[in-house]
């Protein structure tokens, strides 16, 4: 024993590289996580009184946003999920955080829109009033072919269900005495999306794309159809405001189980290190999300596009007016709605 603390006295940390080494290392990697995980929440407001639609409430990201928006004091959150099961774990894990909180579980499946209204009929049933939409659902890599109304899984799980969700619960944001919110998910991913013919912007026509194509192009309807609905709401005066969003690169929420690169061992043991490492956690990947419902400087902002808890430009395609509008038009014939000539009031279209 005295022969080791001998040695330990007399050892020179300064003989060997390998300690700033480690450090080193250690100081790069925690440099790149901090810097891959964006930016947080600048704000820090409660949101007392206030009820909140979310969908895709037990994803990974949707999960954070309901946690976060509970922590500040909403009065209600309405979870939209697919199962009841997975809903009532949320719930329990909210009331305990929370305990002031209401949570409600309501299920909606988005590859039906006869759900989605079922969906609406019982909000509108409980609540007059919504204050904040948080469309925050999302798939890629969707398998099974087209859904029940016959449309492509990423446009209608993605895009068509949340653009009729919000078009029904219209009256219930203008009623907000807070002055409601629309928030839409998107992705970096729109950049890569191509609409060969403005006249078939929803690509109903085109043959069949790749999940990856399809994705981005549900992701580019998203913010396209966001764009025109803020020029509509602003003409009418509504006091609704409507912005879309990217989480970044975000891991654990499971969007990735039907990718094709991840069903192999190999690609899965090579690629989760990279994942930890450049990628975004789900609280991360949440803090745009909550800045938009919450923040108060954000409360005349509409028709804009954030990431990273900031407003960026938005591609020229996406900053297209007439093709946003023919969109928008086209994505209310596809849903079953029609509006008046003034673009103002919707209602089921006519057989």
């Amino acid at each position: 024993m005295e022969e080791i603390k001998k040695a330990l006295a007399e050892a020179d940390p300064f003989a060997s590289w390998w300690p700033f080494i480690v450090a080193g290392i250690v100081f790069v990697i925690g440099t790149v996580r901090t810097y891959m995980g964006g930016q947080p929440c600048p704000n820090g407001n409660t949101i007392p009184g206030r009820v909140i639609v979310v969908t895709g409430a037990t994803g990974g990201i949707g999960r954070e946003v309901c946690r976060e928006l509970a922590r500040r004091q909403a009065r209600c959150l309405i979870l939209a999920c697919r199962t009841v099961e997975q809903g009532d774990a949320l719930k329990e894990q909210l009331r305990r955080e929370a305990p002031d909180c209401v949570c409600e579980v309501s299920v909606v499946d988005l590859r039906s829109f006869d759900s989605v209204r079922r969906f609406v009929r019982q909000l509108q049933a409980q609540h007059p009033a919504v204050d904040a939409l948080v469309n925050c659902a999302g798939v890629i890599f969707q398998p099974g072919g087209r859904t029940a109304d016959g449309y492509e899984q990423h446009l209608q799980c993605n895009y068509l269900s949340h653009f009729l969700l919000t078009q029904l619960l219209r009256p219930q944001l203008a009623r907000s005495a807070h002055g409601g919110r629309i928030v839409n998910v998107s992705a970096h991913g729109y950049t890569a999306a191509k609409i060969a013919d403005r006249d078939d912007p929803l690509n109903l026509c085109q043959p069949a794309q790749s999940g990856r194509d399809a994705f981005a192009h549900s992701k580019l309807a998203i913010v396209l159809a966001s764009r025109a609905l803020a020029g509509r709401l602003t003409a009418e005066g509504c006091s609704t405001t409507v912005n879309c969003c990217s989480p970044g690169l975000v891991r654990g929420t499971g969007h990735l189980r039907h990718s094709p690169i991840m069903k192999a061992l190999f690609a899965k043991v090579l690629t989760f290190p990279w994942m930890w490492l450049f990628m975004k956690s789900p609280a991360q990947g949440a803090h745009t999300i909550v800045r938009l419902v919450t923040d108060p400087a954000l409360a005349g902002c509409t028709g804009d596009f954030f990431n990273d808890c900031e407003r960026v430009e938005v591609s020229e395609l996406a900053r297209d007016d007439e093709l946003a509008d023919r969109l928008y038009r086209a994505s209310l014939s596809a849903v079953g709605l029609t509006e008046d000539a003034a673009g103002g009031t919707v209602r089921p279209k006519k057989e």
